[in-house]
């Protein structure tokens, strides 16, 4: 090899040498900078209607979107008091689904009660989602516990009835128990009153039928989708200062009514939304099968709501 070859040889080893450090420096900082994708949640709800309140002893609603950076390991929920607030004991909860486990995407939709021995106070309610991956998020919002008794208003149904023209009188009763086999035929004429106790100040009702095959049951007011329900009735009431009941038919003392309760044929082709009907059509048309019966109830002064459903079968279409 002579002289200019073995220089340009040697030159061409050392280029080779400064590539490889470079490649190796690269995928070093690469490896440094890659990160794996953590999870996230969204269309967070914390208490009915996203109100932000749990109440000892009763129901409670979450919901999330949550989306794996991988894959789902676990979602937990954790409750803890802040240092910063005086409690009358100390008290913190937690509780977890495993049945997410493995999923890239999940709508965590819970109801769950407020443990009898929780404590009134303002807390911290923490999300916490791990991911396969070895990714974690962790994601607080506030809370605030009440006992019931300290509620300004405690909304309830008490008593909610439905019945046709020369058919069964049927009812649910503050036990929240559901009749069965409850049946309407095309152009039969139903009548439904509802009584709400312990309200005031302002709230509105609905009693709505929605086909079951929709998977749609609003929780609250600000949940209906008008497309996919049928207002058999609503009414509201406004500037409430004390504590009564609220219901849809209202009495003139004289034995008569100032407000009934509304007739609603079965297969009309307009419902009875307020301020203007909606029509019966698209995908909320009449037809044969299951439907839910329900009524939802908020009080808006107060942000706390009511719901119940019950099974109907429609028929004659």
């Amino acid at each position: 090899m002579t002289k200019i070859s073995s220089l340009i040889f040697k030159r061409l080893l050392l280029l080779a040498g400064y590539a490889a450090i470079i490649i190796v420096t690269a995928c070093s900082k690469d490896d440094e900078t890659s990160v794996a994708p953590k999870p996230s949640i969204s269309e967070v709800e914390i208490g009915s209607g996203n109100n932000g309140i749990g109440i000892i002893g009763r129901d409670f609603h979450l919901n999330a979107e949550v989306l794996a950076g991988n894959k789902i390991d676990s979602v937990t929920i954790r409750i803890d008091q802040l240092p910063e607030e005086s409690y009358s004991s100390d008290w913190r909860f937690e509780l977890s689904w495993p049945e997410f486990k493995g999923a890239k995407n999940a709508t965590v939709h819970k109801h769950f009660d407020i443990p009898e021995d929780a404590v009134e106070g303002k807390y911290d309610f923490t999300i916490i989602v791990k991911d396969e991956n070895g990714t974690q998020l962790e994601q607080t919002f506030s809370l605030e516990i009440v006992d019931p008794a300290n509620l300004p208003v405690d909304p309830y149904l008490y008593l909610w009835d439905f019945y046709t023209k020369g058919g069964a009188y049927q009812y649910v009763n503050e036990t929240l128990e559901n009749p069965e086999n409850v049946k309407y035929t095309k152009s039969d004429t139903l009548q439904s009153s509802i009584q709400i106790n312990k309200v005031k100040g302002d709230g509105i009702i609905y009693l709505l039928f929605i086909k079951k095959s929709a998977n749609y049951l609003p929780e609250t007011v600000d949940d209906i989708d008008f497309s996919k329900v049928i207002v058999y009735d609503a009414f509201e009431h406004q500037n409430w200062e004390d504590v009564d009941y609220f219901s849809n038919v209202v009495y003139d003392g004289e034995g008569g009514f100032t407000r009934p309760s509304p007739e609603f044929v079965i297969g009309t082709s307009l419902d009875n939304n307020i301020p203007q009907p909606n029509p019966i059509e698209g995908g909320k048309s009449w037809e044969n099968g299951e439907y839910y019966f329900g009524v939802v109830y908020t009080n808006y002064t107060y942000n706390l709501s009511v719901y119940h459903y019950l099974e109907v079968t429609i028929e004659g279409f």
